[in-house]
């Protein structure tokens, strides 16, 4: 109850001023797929704490009734692949000490901007508020507390597992009464980095009563006392220096200040809206700002700053993230470019993503290179371009070690093709990236005053016409971004995968998805994307596209069918501008009303209210600026100029001019708008939506797409290694039309006959990791065919997609094979009536 006052307390102290903080719900983008950090954290903060589930989710915390490991003090926010952080673990209890485990179960939990707090049925209540470097606790009914410096996000018992975090070393002494420090080293996670070192320093304003440590891991200590105030001071360099970021207010004092600092930026947008569009906005604000975060001095590598640690990555964030940094904190934006130029002089590349002092891993192009050539078009200052530039130039000429580590993959074929050939990791959207990088290097190189240099770059900026296939047709659309070889052919059919032993030759179309099941999207064609979608992603040359696609009314009708068809994934970061190339079409209102549709769909307030991984704030920004109706070009000066999705608003503009922007026109007096026009201020009338847009249709979700499943369909577990990463998929069987076997994996159906039920031999390669799909199969998925079993059962071994299988161990529900030609083993459940693999 006192918790409550104290909030209720805080917000009516501060509400003399306006309080947009009230407006952020942490909860937003929570579940779902957002991923989202619900605990405090400062703007760009380095710390923060939070909750971690028993499950290990990626930002730690999962929803009641989920039991909680505790509270570690590093996360990250709105990421996919493999966890990172969860370091430094405390957990308050009653009862037994010396456990080195105390899950815990929660009665209650409240999360606000910059507070959490939960109560455990077991009996203890914690707070949490931060600062920039230090957690600050406020823990009640509790005996004791439990300190775990050897823990993180993600453990895992297989060795060196891809994207898995690993334990190399910890330490943790009590230090008299009041103090306990220490350090956890850890490898690995999503971007498969280095050692990285967290140091604590943990200060209760009460004595400890009994103490113990364990094998330099584990420390408890009791308290005569059931309310104890803790700070926790983190630091990457050091044990002192994390003592010294131990912030000297408390508790409440600090809470205050966090709300005041996020206030003062969140006040830069002052909107006119209903209460449920101030939440989605606010939030969505909010939560562009949690990443990158500000390590400035707290390098172990080199004390050059600016320092900025955790792009994850900028292939998600350039695109709107870092705009809009740039539009409301310039000096804020100048430092994060800087910091790239840093770490390019230390370790010898700018990064595409970076965690844990490691760059790592790239995804597409040299994205950094889009960030600064948009800072150097919108005329940010404090940064050496010159200097910039170089780096610029190593991204686009020297060939990494560590491909995926930074630099450009398949460089050097980039450069002497023209393109990257198939067989090469992500060769079309890399072939597509670089392109656009290349664009970027050649504005800089203009500005700089490197004529031949920007002869070069713009040149090498048409290579994405190298993949173009101009006579591919396909659903009334001609023209896309196809697979070619190194000899100039291009590929109807690919050889998808890694085996050394099989080669499946699937055909490739514009919506063959990332890869047969058992390939992960990394070693594909296109990174997490579609041809559909990229054949699209040309920012710096949308007229020579719509050229490419036939002209205008063709470029309409092809956007209307990618839409329709249901291509466009907001979701996926390289889609963000495509609802706006209408634009380009002198078709705004079409930009318009695909947005319209898109917010309605994909965004509200509740817990799941974002369609995919925040991605360090993309899906967010990328909401923040169509509901202002405005959009960035990425690495230009340039924004389109949509149709506001709210009554108006302000923004306070960094120069101490303001600009007003409303909703009251019927029609647009311009497509396009320069940075330099934005920054002079003034009012600027937009088209109001309701007149220009059509209102949103009811969407047929995939999660409401009816497969009509029969009520005797069975349900079982498909468990698999994939890429040394394990995958958990849900699989209904509905055996209900005798003709068909109607298989629901990952909400993709599989009719399979009868006929290949019993007779197939082999594997299908239909991929369910990506949207809602409807397959029609001639080979068996995740079971073998009847025929296969009995030869099995008869011989004691089998042939499928050519490989021979013999049996090595069997008992009343499982056969175990071996492949003949590399090892591989496989396990076939006979416990059903369908034989699962």
């Amino acid at each position: 109850m006192r918790r409550i006052q104290f909030i209720i307390s805080l917000f009516f102290a501060l509400s003399i001023h306006a309080q947009y903080t009230k407006f952020v719900d942490p909860k937003i983008g929570s579940e779902g797929q957002g991923r989202v950090f619900i605990g405090p954290s400062m703007p760009y903060g380095m710390v923060k704490p939070g909750p971690d589930c028993v499950s290990m989710p990626n930002a730690g915390w999962e929803k009641m009734p989920e039991a909680v490991k505790g509270f570690s003090q590093t996360h990250v926010s709105g990421t996919g692949g493999g966890q990172k952080y969860g370091n430094i673990l405390i957990q308050p209890f009653k009862g037994t000490a010396f456990m080195t485990e105390y899950p815990q179960h929660r009665s209650a939990e409240t999360m606000s901007l910059g507070y959490y707090s939960c109560d455990y049925e077991e009996g203890p209540q914690t707070e949490i508020t931060t600062s920039e470097r230090c957690a600050i606790y406020r823990l009640r009914n509790l005996d004791g507390l439990f300190v775990d410096a050897h823990t993180f996000l993600g453990i895992d018992t297989i060795p060196n597992k891809r994207e898995a975090q690993q334990f190399v070393g910890s330490e943790i002494n009590i230090n008299g009464e009041y103090q306990i420090t220490g350090y956890s080293t850890v490898r690995g996670g999503w971007n498969n980095g280095g050692p990285y070192t967290v140091y604590f320093c943990l200060q209760s304003d009460v004595p400890f009563k009994k103490s113990m440590t364990q094998d330099s891991k584990y420390a408890w200590v009791m308290f005569d006392k059931s309310t104890v105030n803790v700070k926790i001071g983190i630091s990457f360099v050091s044990t002192d220096k994390a003592r010294q970021n131990i912030v000297s207010c408390g508790f409440d004092d600090q809470l205050a200040h966090l709300h005041s600092t996020w206030n003062g930026l969140l006040s830069k947008i002052k909107i006119n809206a209903s209460e449920l569009q101030s939440r989605m906005f606010y939030t969505a604000l909010y939560h562009t700002m949690l990443m990158p975060v500000d390590r400035s001095g707290e390098n172990p590598n080199w004390t050059a700053v600016p320092y900025y640690d955790d792009y994850y990555a900028i292939w998600d964030t350039y695109r709107t993230s870092s705009p809009l940094i740039t539009l409301l904190s310039p000096q804020r934006q100048r430092d994060i470019v800087n910091s790239l130029i840093n770490i390019y002089d230390n370790e010898g590349y700018m990064p595409d993503a970076r965690s844990g002092n490691c760059n790592g891993r790239t995804q597409g192009g040299s994205n950094a290179d889009i960030v600064i050539a948009d800072a150097f078009a919108k005329g940010l200052s404090g940064i050496d371009y010159e200097h910039a530039f170089k780096a610029m130039i190593k991204d686009a000429e020297v060939a990494p070690v560590d491909a995926e580590k930074e630099g450009r993959g398949g460089i050097a074929e980039y450069n002497s093709l023209g393109y990257i050939p198939y067989g090469i990791d992500r060769a079309g959207n890399r072939t597509v990236e670089y392109s656009y990088d290349d664009w970027c290097i050649a504005q800089v190189a203009k500005g700089l005053g490197y004529k031949a240099l920007y002869d070069k770059y713009l040149k090498r900026s048409g290579n994405w016409r190298n993949l173009w296939r101009s006579d591919y047709q396909w659903h009334g659309m001609r023209g896309f971004i196809m697979p070619r070889d190194a000899d100039g052919n291009w590929l109807d059919s690919v050889v998808w995968g890694k085996s050394k032993v099989y080669y499946p030759l699937i055909p490739y179309t514009p919506d063959t998805k990332v890869a047969p099941w058992y390939i992960p999207w990394w070693g594909t064609f296109f990174y997490e994307a579609l041809s559909a979608e990229y054949s699209l992603s040309i920012p710096h040359d949308v007229k020579g596209l719509i050229q490419a696609c036939g002209g205008k009314t063709q470029f309409i009708k092809r956007l209307d069918t990618f839409f329709e068809n249901n291509h466009y994934n907001v979701a996926n970061e390289p889609s963000f501008m495509t609802p706006y190339l209408y634009h380009w079409a002198d078709r705004p209102e079409l930009s318009c009303e695909r947005i319209r549709q898109i917010v309605n769909d994909n965004y509200s307030d509740r817990p799941d209210g974002l369609p995919g991984n925040d991605d360090s704030g993309a899906m967010s920004s990328w909401l923040v600026w169509n509901m202002l109706g405005l959009y960035p070009v990425a690495g230009q000066n340039l924004y389109l100029v949509g149709s506001p999705l709210i009554k108006s608003y302000s923004i306070d503009l960094p120069n101490g001019r303001t600009l007003d922007v409303d909703a009251k026109g019927d029609r647009w007096k311009m497509n396009f708008i320069r940075h330099e026009d934005i920054l002079k201020g003034g009012t600027l009338h937009l088209p109001n939506h309701n007149a220009v847009a059509k209102s949103p249709k009811t969407k047929e979700t995939e999660s409401t797409r009816a497969f009509n499943l029969s009520a005797s369909a069975t349900t079982h577990l498909c468990k698999f290694v994939l890429n040394r990463q394990y995958r958990n998929w849900i699989v209904k069987c509905d055996l209900s039309n005798n003709d068909t076997l109607r298989l629901l994996c990952n909400n993709s159906l599989y009719s399979i006959p009868k006929t290949v039920m019993e007779n197939a031999e082999g594997f299908c390669w239909y991929s369910p990791q990506k949207g809602s799909n409807i397959y029609k199969c001639n080979e068996t998925f995740l079971f073998i065919s009847f025929k296969a079993l009995s030869e099995l059962k008869r011989d004691g071994m089998f042939v499928y997609n050519g490989i021979t299988w013999r049996m090595i161990n069997a008992d009343a529900n499982i056969i175990t094979v071996k492949a003949d030609i590399d090892g591989t083993i496989m396990k076939i459940s006979t416990s059903a009536e369908l034989h699962g693999c």
